[in-house]
């Protein structure tokens, strides 16, 4: 199975169907992104604070792709498997005037350079005492496929085909489903080392068409091993009203049991009631919201339908 680059020089500043892929690859194929963090470079392991007033917002949340995957049309889903996740030595955060939850409390510019201890899994907030010390499960923030409606659309928000989703659940190991609306599919990806971390990373996924999934409308994921050694499955709502990206979340999970497990439409709603965690995954990047709906695999045993692995 052939194994292809992206370079860092590479990507783009929009979701778009008519930008050209830079690679073509076939179903099932690996491909390794070499990626810059979300400031494009704008932001060094020197940066001081001075260096958020200077930003070029037009460079921030640049993507590595596309590539074009043999196969795909829309209506298919595309299979991401997340190989290997590879971050830079150090990352950054800051606090940007007019972006985040709080910007309307937190005014001022801010910036803090993190050191990434990659060999033992930490970062340090503090890096003279090593005293503040965050677990580094680094992940790509930024994962996606070109929207079937022609036009650019920023890559700062998330959308129903994926894009700056933000899922810290994304790590290595896990597998994330995208709804393919275009030939090709148009796969690219951006980089986040962990919640709010930016750096620079390279990053490995497996690329594979699916013809078996017609309810996959929004991200869907499956997670490797977390909390208590569990293992889960999440569906997404995308949307600017946080009640309807949270309905949106429910009901997909609702028709992923009856599609894989053989549920019916009550029993998965009372099962998502039970059993079902409904977590925020991305409120930063306006005007949309993402909300997970995830159900521990441990669980639903097997899927019904033969020869699917879902």
């Amino acid at each position: 199975m052939s194994i292809h680059a992206v370079k860092r020089s590479q990507c783009h500043l929009a979701w778009d169907n008519s930008i050209d892929p830079v690679l073509r690859v076939q179903s099932g194929e690996t491909v390794t992104f070499d990626c810059l963090d979300a400031s494009n470079g704008q932001i060094t392991r020197e940066s001081t604070v001075g260096n958020i007033s200077t930003l070029v917002f037009a460079r921030l949340d640049q993507v590595n792709g596309p590539v074009y995957v043999e196969g795909a049309a829309a209506g298919d889903t595309l299979q991401v498997d997340v190989l290997s996740v590879a971050p830079a030595t150090w990352g950054w955060t800051a606090c940007i005037p007019g972006f985040g939850l709080l910007a309307d409390e937190f005014t001022e510019p801010a910036l803090k350079i993190w050191s990434l201890d990659t060999e033992k899994g930490e970062a340090y907030f503090f890096e003279e005492e090593k005293r503040v010390r965050v677990p580094l499960r680094p992940f790509a923030g930024e994962m996606g496929v070109a929207p079937g409606k022609a036009g650019a659309f920023s890559t700062i928000p998330p959308y129903a085909t994926g894009g700056n989703i933000d899922t810290k659940h994304l790590s290595a190991g896990a597998t994330l489903f995208l709804p393919v609306e275009v030939e090709g599919a148009l796969f690219s990806i951006g980089t986040r080392a962990g919640t709010a971390i930016e750096t620079p990373m390279k990053v490995s996924v497996r690329l594979t068409v699916r013809k078996d999934r017609p309810y996959t409308k929004t991200p869907h994921f499956s997670t490797p091993k977390i909390s208590e050694n569990e293992e889960y499955y999440c569906t997404t709502g995308v949307d600017a009203d946080m009640r309807e990206a949270t309905r949106a979340a429910v009901r997909h999970m609702i028709e992923f049991l009856g599609a894989e497990h053989g549920f019916g439409r009550v029993d998965a709603y009372m099962l998502c009631s039970v059993a079902g965690d409904l977590r925020l995954h991305e409120v930063v990047d306006m005007p949309n919201y993402v909300v997970g709906m995830m159900i521990p695999r441990s669980i639903l045993g097997p899927s019904t339908k033969v020869g699917c692995h879902p």
